[in-house]
């Protein structure tokens, strides 16, 4: 269990850095690393679990059973992006309570259409800014515990400009979002208004993805324009294609990992990763508890 809530940590002036994971060996990897929080993207779900694009093909209850399965083996903050929520308003609902007890500390939503795709990609289209506002209030009433953030993402910069998009984001805050995610900033100088207009009122998030159309600036930087929370969704997933594609080319070529053997690691490496010894030697000790309560004639 975290010793800390998200609310409580977003109050803090330091930065939150929350990278991205797509399963639970990553999951564990970057809470081993020291991560105060972590992000779980449709993005990363649908490049791991599907093979394809962010496109919206990830269903709901497929980014449900990804939650529980980080939530069972990590103890800090779970956000989740919901994409826009899998259809209107009741669907918003269904999405918040699934998430929520798949173990999810903030749900984030887009005022995006069906099927939505990559907050980077071109093509976007958006909801109104009414319907958006009536899902912000629907997954605020459906929560079981206000524990549970509800994150507002506008896509509106790309489809409507950063005027219209501020207005958007004005009204999801009214509404009461918890923290409010901007996506597909520009610049710097868009960076600095969006602060701005927000600062002390909300908490921000600004999404870094490296090739996308935000500046891909450190948690310092950010920290120092105010943002409160940074999320790096695809990052992990980006390094370890990278690493795949040499590991398969040089495997094939050589039939031999050994070219690759000072980028991977060994089989003891791996299990201390996942924590093998300390597993098997937690089924000991109820081995040990339960057999003497077999021992004699079974009478």
């Amino acid at each position: 269990m975290s010793p800390f809530t998200l609310r409580e940590r977003l109050g803090d002036s330091r930065i939150l850095i929350a990278p991205g994971v797509y399963d639970g060996l990553s999951a564990c990897q970057a809470e081993a690393s020291g991560a105060e929080a972590v992000y779980l993207s449709g993005a990363s779900i649908a490049y791991t679990l599907l093979g394809r694009p962010d496109i919206g093909l990830v269903s709901m209850t497929e980014v449900a059973e990804v939650i529980s399965r980080i939530s069972d083996r990590i103890s800090i903050p779970i956000i989740v992006d919901a994409d826009n929520g899998y259809g209107n308003a009741l669907n918003v609902q269904r999405c918040v309570r699934l998430f929520e007890k798949a173990g999810a500390a903030a749900i984030q939503l887009e005022d995006q259409t069906l099927p939505k795709r990559c907050g980077h990609l071109t093509g976007k289209s958006l909801v109104s800014g009414a319907e958006m506002v009536g899902k912000v209030q629907a997954a605020l009433d459906a929560r079981a515990s206000d524990r549970t953030l509800i994150i507002a993402r506008t896509d509106a910069i790309a489809v409507e400009g950063l005027d219209c998009a501020l207005d958007r984001a004005d009204a999801y805050v009214a509404a009461g979002a918890d923290v409010l995610f901007i996506e597909a900033i520009g610049g710097l100088e868009e960076m600095r208004m969006v602060n701005d207009r927000y600062r002390g009122r909300v908490p921000l998030l600004v999404n870094i993805v490296e090739g996308g159309k935000t500046p891909a600036m450190t948690a310092t930087e950010l920290q120092d324009l105010g943002f409160s929370l940074v999320i790096f969704p695809g990052g992990a997933v980006r390094a370890i294609s990278h690493t795949l594609i040499r590991y398969y080319d040089s495997l094939l070529a050589h039939g031999t990992n050994a070219p690759m053997r000072d980028h991977m690691l060994d089989l003891k490496g791996v299990n201390t990763v996942v924590g093998t010894e300390g597993l098997l030697a937690l089924g000991e000790k109820y081995d040990s508890e339960i057999k003497p309560a077999f021992s004699g004639d079974d009478k």
